[in-house]
């Protein structure tokens, strides 16, 4: 039976200024256990489909979301040398992140050939089929807002999916791009900044193309690596989005993540910050320590971690010695379309809420570079 619940009886509300977050405590899952399971999936028979994978769940997460932070889904996904997997597409947008071996990608309409530490996304509703023709390990590590939407109940799985290498439907193509006008019966009232608008638009809103895009390891690394030059005096974080120029403002690398890229040098500390998105860190070289919410977490290369549940003061320091290469996924952009990213750079200033306020600036201009 639908209930009411009075809300003024219920104890004090969180205090979203409180630094600390008693929901999901931040994890690592260590390079040792995800090699392990990877091992395991290899050994297992070819499951229907082909596809090898076990999704990484946080210990709080419910039975129906299974995401490694509330909205994030990460997976595992191994193919052994020769291994295809059939095509599969879901209403679900991901990033995958190949963190050993290397394998081609049929996904819409094109043929990708990725390395290791190679990124690429998936639309939504894409078919695609990932195979591996070399002769080592296929591992990647898969992320998408699978869990958002199975905690909405919305979680669909075509079970025949077209083939990928199919031609673009042309019914995907950008209408606004090629300059059609919006159809009519939109109209102000008012004062002229209020608008009505039809059943027609609303059922069939301004088409966009949601293009494949590859960051190839090598190109993106020569970029990043001449961030290590700001010195220590720098005030930011030496990263590269991997950004989709279909997100538009919401600067990201899928509609709900963004990607980044990041070079620690060695002894580097990040100021303290935290902000309403979710972090989750893979670490593929170098070492160092992470303090959230008032605990320190030690990490290493092969690492993935759980890194700033949302809300949560943190940072992160390197270790003297190898640099730390790192790919970080946050659900920014997300939070940036629900006007609900609260982001507070320093924590002596107001928080800022990104994409309706100014937002921060570094000091890079002040170094010359």
């Amino acid at each position: 039976m639908t209930r009411f619940v009075d809300v003024g009886a219920d104890p004090a509300p969180r205090n979203p200024q409180d630094p600390q977050n008693p929901l999901w405590e931040p994890v690592v899952i260590p390079s040792a256990v995800l090699e392990a399971e990877t091992a395991r999936l290899a050994d297992l028979p070819a499951p229907p489909g082909g596809r090898r994978e076990t999704r990484i769940v946080h210990p709080d997460a419910c039975a129906r979301g299974m995401g490694l932070a509330p909205g994030i889904e990460v997976r595992l996904a191994v193919l052994r040398p020769g291994e295809r997997t059939a095509p599969f597409r879901h209403n679900a947008a991901e990033v995958h992140f190949c963190i050993a071996g290397s394998g081609r990608v049929h996904v819409g309409g094109r043929v990708l050939e990725c390395a290791r530490y190679d990124v690429w996304n998936q639309p939504s509703w894409t078919s695609a089929v990932h195979e591996n023709p070399g002769d080592e390990l296929q591992v990647r590590l898969v992320y998408s807002n699978a869990a958002l939407l199975r905690l909405l109940n919305v979680y669909l799985v075509d079970a025949e999916p077209p083939a990928p290498d199919a031609p673009a439907d042309p019914e995907r193509r950008g209408d606004e791009a090629a300059g059609a006008p919006p159809p009519p019966g939109v109209f102000a009232i008012g004062s002229g900044d209020a608008w009505l608008m039809p059943y027609e638009r609303l059922i069939d809103p301004p088409r966009v193309d949601s293009p494949v895009l590859h960051w190839p390891w090598r190109e993106v690394k020569e970029q990043i690596d001449e961030l290590a030059a700001l010195g220590a005096r720098y005030r930011g974080r030496r990263l590269y989005l991997l950004y989709n120029p279909l997100t538009g403002r919401t600067n990201g690398t899928t509609p709900a993540f963004f990607a980044t890229m990041t070079v620690r040098p060695p002894g580097i500390v990040d100021r303290p910050h935290r902000h309403v998105s979710a972090a989750i860190n893979y670490y593929f070289s170098g070492s160092g320590t992470s303090r959230v919410a008032g605990k320190n977490y030690v990490w290493s290369a092969g690492d993935l971690m759980l890194s700033a549940p949302g809300w949560a003061i943190h940072n992160h320091a390197s270790d003297d010695g190898e640099s730390v290469y790192e790919l970080t996924i946050q659900d920014q952009p997300f939070h940036i379309s629900q006007e609900s990213l609260l982001w507070q750079e320093e924590l002596s200033q107001p928080p800022a809420l990104l994409g309706v306020q100014r937002g921060f600036a570094t000091n890079r201009g002040e170094l010359g570079s």
